[in-house]
């Protein structure tokens, strides 16, 4: 990180300093007592927001004991219902001018209920189900590319078994 001495506006990415390991701050304490120093030399010109997941932003600040004090504001959000995500896969699909048949929708609810996954440390909430329809889509160009003759519903229409946790 450089300082920005002409008071201008800087903009350093720090997202590897969050990836927080089991000994991070053994492997990486010099990266931090730097991290904490130049935070204090530079608390008048700098802001810095960290974005993370609760745990690991938990574990990140338990690092360096001065590190909690200097992020007073924290800001939790919480994970979005069935019907948001459900509404997010909705739109993911009409973007790409697909749409989830009415079996699909159902299947789809029933792969995020009950929501015991989202504890999954791989549970990513609206980029899961970003993947989930993105594997959708290209499952379905493989279902369909067997048949002779599709027709224009066919090809917009995301079925059950397009859906990747559903068989």
């Amino acid at each position: 990180m450089a300082a920005n001495g002409g008071g201008g506006q800087s903009v350093t990415r720090c997202r590897p300093a969050c990836r927080i390991a089991g000994s991070a701050l053994s492997e990486h304490g010099f990266f931090y007592y730097g991290f904490v120093k130049y935070m204090e030399d530079h608390k008048d010109e700098l802001v810095l927001i960290l974005a993370g997941y609760q745990r690991e932003m938990e574990t990140f600040l338990q690092t360096n004991p001065g590190l909690r004090s200097r992020f007073p504001i924290h800001i939790d959000f919480p994970d979005y219902s069935q019907e948001e995500l459900l509404a997010i896969a909705e739109q993911l699909c009409a973007r790409r001018q697909y749409q989830l048949t009415t079996q699909a929708r159902l299947a789809f609810l029933r792969m995020l209920n009950p929501p015991a996954h989202r504890d999954d440390d791989n549970f990513g909430n609206a980029r899961t189900v970003r993947n989930i329809i993105e594997k959708a889509l290209r499952r379905q160009a493989v279902r369909l590319v067997a048949k002779a003759n599709i027709t224009r519903e066919e090809l917009m229409a995301i079925e059950p078994c397009d859906l990747p946790e559903v068989e």
